[in-house]
């Protein structure tokens, strides 16, 4: 029997996915490592951390086959990470992740043409407004580091000595012009940096091959297994999910969040709603991420429970389906990280609207989670007003185990949503891209290999309540903004 290994290093973990070739899962390991704060508004991890917790994974999943069972791995890796590396590939700073809001000036200052020809918003997630700041700082890093890289280039270089970045991570640093597929000069000297400090970018199938023996010994595979470089996590949930073609919409919510489409050619215009990042040579991913997704949950938890008693998360999704749509009028801004899509401001606010005695926790608990779900809805407009239609809804990530959220998803959106039996979409897209770069596989032909759990069909008496309260939800932020700025 023959395997490959998709390779997810996302926010908070490393998941190592073992599948076969119609998409059966066949072993998953997945393992932690932190974001560590050490300023307010600041969000970095340890590159070593990620790799050790990386290599553990890979490791994991192999005994359950042989080395000669597995055709190739392919890496799939969060977006907007940047770290400062020495030439023989050493850290010199820890990874500043898409989290990180310290270059919140630095965004707002940037020429906002540079977004019309890298697709990616002007936004401290972003490496450029990243760079930016630790030039105005005069950060030691930045001055000593003979590279700029994601945690992706990073292992890569670590692992093979190779100078590569795929299409998708290289548009995601605001560096990348995604019409001529290589970096913006005009993004290039806003961030003060040249184009021998970054890698170079190559389509998502590059196949790299003779891994550090040492490296291959403790994963447990042979320094011959093909790694194909891949892509970043969004465009490979749409590929894993099945998400290709016009009209179908991915919807992948796990730390945070976020909404895409598939198109032929970029999709950008002035108001800089959302982003339109580069594929393949003819492919660009266009939609919008949201800061806050599962994260949220995370935090209504927290809330909820006490030093005596936590409640568990199925606990949580019991409390809030006890509670009618629309959480009886009790809106949630579910801002707690800033946000992203579509307003791009890393100073909004988390807030409660509409709190009264009657609301209970029950109520905050399902008015946050259809906070998140209408923050996505919000994107998916601006995705309509650029020509995407919604017609079919693919969800991944951790909350598609939750039936209720889905069904919140279904009843926003008024659309039926499909889920596949795993959750590892990301992983999925980049083992499949794998296969393409080995055995030449088109990408289209994964449409036949998506083991598919259910689907749920929206219910229209909710869909109405769900317009009505997104009708109110959709004016609050702007409402507040002034508000929200001044808190910061």
């Amino acid at each position: 029997m023959t395997n490959l290994l998709g390779l997810d290093i996302g926010t908070t973990s490393a998941k190592a996915v073992l599948f076969q070739l119609d998409g059966t899962v066949v072993a998953e390991n997945e393992q932690p490592y932190p974001i560590l704060n050490p300023k307010n508004g600041w969000a970095e991890q340890v590159p070593t951390q990620i790799e050790e917790a990386t290599i553990h994974a890979v490791n994991q999943v192999m005994t359950h086959i042989n080395q000669h069972q597995l055709i190739g791995i392919g890496l799939s890796t969060a977006m907007h990470s940047l770290i400062c590396i020495n030439e023989d590939g050493t850290a010199l700073s820890n990874a500043i992740i898409w989290a990180d809001t310290r270059s919140s000036n630095e965004s707002e200052q940037l020429d906002s043409s540079i977004y019309l020809s890298t697709g990616t918003p002007l936004h401290p997630m972003s490496p450029l407004s990243k760079l930016t700041w630790m030039k105005n700082q005069d950060a030691q890093e930045y001055h000593e580091a003979s590279y700029f890289v994601s945690i992706k280039e990073y292992l890569l270089y670590r692992w093979f000595g190779e100078k590569v970045v795929d299409y998708s991570m290289a548009a995601a640093t605001g560096l990348f012009n995604i019409h001529r597929l290589n970096w913006d000069d005009q993004a290039l000297r806003a961030a003060g940096i040249t184009t021998s400090q970054l890698f170079e970018p190559k389509p998502p199938e590059t196949i790299l091959q003779d891994i550090d023996s040492n490296i291959a010994k403790r994963m447990n595979i042979s320094v011959k297994t093909p790694i194909v470089i891949g892509g970043s996590d969004g465009p490979l949930a749409n590929l894993g999910i099945g998400a290709i073609n016009p009209g179908e919409t991915a919807i992948t919510i796990g730390t945070s969040g976020a909404i895409r489409q598939f198109s032929r050619e970029p999709l950008l215009d002035t108001k800089q709603e959302i982003f339109s990042y580069s594929f393949t040579e003819d492919l660009w991913i266009t939609g919008g991420p949201t800061n806050n997704g599962g994260i949220v949950l995370k935090w209504i938890q927290e809330v909820v429970s006490n030093e005596h008693y936590e409640y568990s998360m199925d606990e949580l999704n019991q409390l809030a389906s006890s509670v009618s749509p629309g959480a009886e009028q009790l809106v949630f801004l579910p801002y707690l990280n800033g946000e992203r899509a579509p307003f791009w401001d890393g100073k909004a606010k988390g807030s409660f609207i509409g709190l009264t005695p009657s609301h209970n926790k029950s109520h905050l608990i399902r008015a946050s989670m259809e906070g998140v779900i209408y923050s996505i809805y919000h994107i998916g407009h601006a995705l309509e007003r650029l020509g995407n239609q919604h017609d079919v809804i693919y969800a991944s990530g951790g909350f598609a185990r939750s039936e209720l959220w889905l069904q919140i998803l279904a009843d926003t959106f008024g659309k039926p949503v499909k889920i596949p039996n795993s959750h590892q979409s990301s992983a999925w897209g980049a083992a499949w891209l794998a296969l393409c770069g080995i055995e030449k596989y088109q990408l289209e032909d994964i449409k036949d290999s998506i083991p598919m759990s259910h689907e749920i069909e929206p219910q229209n008496s909710h869909h109405k309540q769900y317009q009505k309260i997104f009708s109110v939800y959709q004016k609050l932020y702007y409402q507040l903004k002034d508000t929200f700025h001044e808190l910061s």
